[in-house]
């Protein structure tokens, strides 16, 4: 008899991290359901478990709230496997120049906080009861700018991070009542679309010499997920290559 896949929901699924989670769940037996705001995203693969790609805006209220709806109404009250937080921002000025606490726009931080700590939130709490009923896990991608000044990731978007790693916490310690466990990866420098080339000085800092992939950072998000973190809730594993010791 063939066993029951798991379902899982990965946020900011069009590239890096989300793309590279989203496959490898599929590749490891699970079926996914994405999102981000591009309306059509690379193929993840032909495989039929890719149940279905839906365009939101996670950083509008309306847009989430459509969204839980449909994913909701998707899952026809079949069980939550993982929902994986990933999908987030971080702000430059137009020079690239890094926005700090003294430069940039008020409400341009609000625009951030609400796609890297509220969107998780309110996510989270909508698909509680799907959660609740696959026993499953939630999996919130922070950053290592979340416990360290960072020579080019924004103050907004480090504080947000930051305050993500405190809701996870939180979040652990209420959704035991739900059998849901609840943790963090903190990535350090990943190869994708929000590196640029002054990134490479950062390298020698990097305990094992090298910039991490994607898919670093789903095979971490993957292990979470499954029965091998079984009694492993609360708990943020750093994915940097070392460089967190510096």
């Amino acid at each position: 008899m063939e066993s029951v896949k798991r379902i899982a929901i990965v946020t900011g699924a069009s590239r890096g991290i989300g793309h590279a989670t989203a496959s490898l769940f599929i590749d490891r037996g699970w079926q996914v359901i994405s999102c981000s705001r591009e309306r059509e995203i690379k193929q993840i693969n032909d495989d039929k478990n890719w149940l279905a790609h839906i365009p939101v805006d996670l950083a509008n209220a309306k847009s989430v709230n459509s969204f839980i709806k449909k994913v909701n109404k998707l899952l026809d009250g079949q069980p939550l496997g993982a929902l994986v937080n990933n999908a987030g921002v971080s702000l430059k000025a137009d020079n690239q120049e890094r926005l700090g606490c003294l430069n940039g726009d008020i409400d341009a931080w609000r625009d951030v906080f609400e796609l890297n700590f509220y969107a998780p939130l309110k996510l989270s709490r909508g698909f509680a009861a799907a959660l609740h009923k696959g026993g499953g896990a939630i999996v919130n991608v922070t950053s290592i700018a979340g416990h360290m000044i960072h020579p080019f990731a924004g103050s907004a978007y480090s504080s947000s991070k930051a305050a993500l790693s405190a809701l996870t916490r939180e979040m652990a310690n209420e959704f035991a009542a739900l059998n849901v466990r609840v943790n963090g990866v903190a990535p350090g420098e990943i190869s994708t679309s929000m590196i640029q080339p002054e990134y490479e000085m950062l390298i020698p800092r990097i305990p094992l010499n090298r910039m991490g992939t994607p898919q670093d950072v789903a095979r971490t998000i993957h292990y979470l997920c499954s029965e091998d973190a079984a009694y492993v809730t609360g708990t943020e594993i750093w994915v940097t290559g070392g460089q967190h010791m510096s």
